[in-house]
C-alpha cells in the first residue's frame, strides 16, 4: 500500500487520560488499554506493523458505578434539572453542543479512517450525516412540542398531553458507525430529558476524545457521562444495579441478551436495540442486470460489508445466474484495495485483527460443502485483509449461509421458484431488509405484499441501507427492538404523559392561572419557532 500522505498522518498518539462524569473530565489513575489501527506503518524503531494510535482508560467496576451514580443524581427520580427543564432550554444545550462538534470535524474524520479503516468519503459523510441528524432531531422535537402545546377535551375531561423521559440510559454503540449510529441513540435519548451513561465501542473509541469537552460544557453536570473499558467489566455491573431504565445498544444480540440478563427487573427495562441481520438480495429473471450488479456490489462490499444493512446473501434466479456470477465476480476483482485516504479505494484494512482468518474459515467451510470461489482474487490474504471471495453455489448447511459474516464475503445461491428464498427468509432468525431486483409488476406486487411481512424494509432495485435518517429503521425477530429514525427515536426514548382535570369552573381557573404565570415547564402552550 502507498505511504501515508502528510495531511492524513496522525501528529501524535492520543493519551486519553480522562473520562466524563458528573460534569467533570476526571483524571483516570488506573490501567490503560492501547488502541491500535490495523493500518500498518513503521514505528519509531522502524518496525512495520499495526499503528499505535493511543490509549484509553481501562476502567473498573467501582469507577463505572460512581459514574452511574452521577447519571442517577442528575435524573433524580425525574426531579432533576434536566428532565424538568423547558424544552427550549434542552434544545439550546443541544445546539451549543453541535456548534462545538462541527469545529472538530477534521480530527474525527481522520480518526474514523485510522481506527476503523473507513475510506475518506464515507468518513466525511458519517460526520456530516451525524451533524445533519442532530439538526433534524432538534427540528422534529420542536414540531413535537408544537403539536403538544394545546389541551384536548373528551368526556368532560381536559388533558394536556406531552412526552416525558424514561430515566437513566445505558448507551452502547457499534464500531462500524461509531459516530453516526451511536449518536442516533445518544442524541434523542438526551434531548427527551433522559440522562446517559455512554460507553464507546472497542474500535472507534478515540474519535470521541475530540468531543469530550463539547459534551462537558454543553450539558448540565451528570446528564452525559462517558466511560471506557470492557463491557463485562463496566457495563455488566451497571446493569446489575437495576438502576438503568433503558438499554440502548447497536451491536450483537448475544451482547444485548447478556446485558438484559444482568438486570434484576427486566419488566421495567426499556430496550432500544439495533442488532444483526442477514439481508438477502433476490434477483428475478427479468431484472436489469447492470443495475442489479452495481447495487449488489455496493450492498455487499460498502465498508467491506461491515454493516448490519449489508447484503449478506444473494439469491439469483437460475435463468440469469451464470451471466450474473461472471459479471459480478469480475466487478469484485476490479475493486481497489488500499488505505482509506487513497482516491477510489472501496476495500480497506479490516479493524478487527481476527476478521481475515474468520472470513477464510467461512470460505473454506463453504468450499468443503460444494461451493467454488468464482472470482480470481477471492481469498487473497494479508495481515489486515482478505480479498472478498464470491462463493457459488453455497449450501444451506454452510457457515457462510447461516452466520452473519459482517465482512468481505459474498455467498450466492440460485433458485428456480420464488418460494425458495421466501421460505428461507420466513425461517430465518432475522428480519431487517431485503433488496428485490425485477420489473414485472405482476410478479413484484404479490412479492412485495409478502416481503413486507417478513422484513421491515423492501428496497426495490436498490441495495439495503439505513438512510435517509427520517425513515423508520427497525427489524423483526432478532434484528431489532424499537424503531430508530429522527421521528421514531424521540418516541422510543420517551413515554406519553399528561395532566388531566375535570371540566369545572374551579379547575379552569387553576389551569388559566398556570398558563398565564408560566410557572410550569410542562403545562404551557408556548409555541417554539
Amino acid at each position: 500500500m502507498q505511504s501515508v500522505q502528510e495531511e492524513f498522518k496522525l501528529k501524535k498518539t492520543i493519551h486519553q487520560d480522562t473520562y466524563l462524569a458528573n460534569g467533570e473530565l476526571k483524571k483516570w489513575e488506573g490501567n490503560y488499554a492501547d488502541v491500535y489501527s490495523s493500518i500498518h506503518t513503521h514505528n519509531d524503531e522502524g518496525v512495520y506493523g499495526p499503528t499505535l494510535l493511543g490509549t484509553v482508560p481501562d476502567m473498573d467496576e467501582s469507577s463505572a458505578l460512581s459514574t452511574l451514580q452521577a447519571a442517577c443524581d442528575a435524573y433524580d427520580k425525574g426531579q432533576g434539572a434536566w428532565p424538568t427543564m423547558k424544552v427550549v432550554d434542552r434544545i439550546a444545550c443541544m445546539e451549543k453542543f453541535v456548534r462545538q462538534m462541527k469545529t472538530r470535524r477534521e480530527e474525527v474524520v481522520k480518526l474514523l479512517m485510522w481506527e476503523i479503516g473507513k475510506n475518506l468519503p464515507d468518513s466525511e459523510k458519517e460526520f456530516d450525516r451525524t451533524v445533519e441528524y442532530i439538526y433534524d432531531t432538534i427540528e422534529d422535537y420542536k414540531q413535537l412540542d408544537r403539536d403538544s402545546a394545546r389541551f384536548a377535551k373528551h368526556g368532560g375531561v381536559y388533558a394536556h398531553i406531552r412526552r416525558g423521559p424514561l430515566g437513566v440510559v445505558l448507551c452502547m454503540g457499534p464500531y462500524n458507525y461509531p459516530l453516526n449510529e451511536t449518536f442516533a441513540l445518544l442524541i434523542p435519548a438526551l434531548i427527551m430529558g433522559n440522562t446517559v451513561v455512554f460507553k464507546p465501542a472497542k474500535h472507534g473509541v478515540l474519535l470521541i476524545s475530540p468531543l469530550l469537552e463539547a459534551f462537558r460544557s454543553s450539558f448540565p453536570k451528570g446528564v452525559v457521562n462517558i466511560i471506557y473499558g470492557r463491557g463485562r467489566v463496566v457495563a455488566a455491573p451497571i446493569m446489575k444495579t437495576g438502576r438503568v431504565d433503558v438499554l440502548a445498544l447497536i451491536g450483537n444480540s448475544k451482547s444485548a441478551i447478556a446485558l438484559q440478563d444482568q438486570h434484576p427487573n427486566k419488566n421495567r427495562l426499556r430496550l432500544v436495540l439495533g442488532l444483526e441481520a442477514k439481508n438477502p438480495a433476490i434477483v428475478l429473471p427479468d431484472a436489469d442486470l447492470d443495475l442489479a450488479i452495481e447495487e449488489c456490489i455496493s450492498g455487499t462490499l460498502s465498508f467491506n460489508g461491515q454493516r448490519c444493512t449489508a447484503l449478506k446473501v444473494l439469491y439469483v434466479h437460475e435463468d440469469v445466474v451464470e451471466e450474473f456470477n461472471k459479471r459480478f465476480a469480475d466487478r469484485v476483482d476490479a475493486l481497489k484495495f488500499g488505505n482509506p485516504w487513497e482516491p477510489g479505494v472501496m476495500l480497506t484494512p479490516l479493524p478487527e485483527p481476527g476478521k481475515p482468518d474468520y472470513i477464510r474459515a467461512l470460505m473454506d467451510d463453504a468450499v468443503a460443502k460444494g461451493a467454488k470461489v468464482i472470482n480470481k482474487r477471492g481469498g487473497e490474504q494479508s495481515e489486515n485483509y482478505i480479498f472478498p471471495p464470491v462463493l457459488y453455489p453455497v449450501s444451506k448447511d454452510a457457515r457462510a449461509y447461516q452466520e452473519e459474516q459482517f465482512g468481505p464475503l459474498i455467498p450466492i445461491l440460485s433458485f428456480k421458484s420464488i418460494e425458495e428464498p421466501l421460505n428461507d427468509m420466513a425461517e430465518s432468525n432475522y428480519g431487517q431488509q431485503v433488496s428485490l431486483f425485477g420489473q414485472n409488476i405482476k410478479t413484484l406486487a404479490p412479492l412485495i405484499d409478502t416481503l413486507v411481512n417478513l422484513v421491515c424494509r423492501v428496497n426495490l432495485n436498490s441495495s439495503c441501507q439505513r438512510g435517509p435518517d427520517v425513515y423508520p429503521f427497525t427489524g423483526r425477530k432478532d434484528s431489532a427492538v424499537s424503531t430508530l429514525s429522527v421521528h421514531d427515536a424521540l418516541r422510543s426514548f420517551s413515554v406519553r404523559t399528561f395532566v388531566a382535570s375535570k371540566d369545572n369552573e374551579y379547575n379552569r381557573a387553576i389551569l388559566t392561572e398556570l398558563l398565564d404565570s408560566k410557572a410550569s415547564n410542562f403545562v404551557n402552550t408556548d409555541y417554539i419557532l
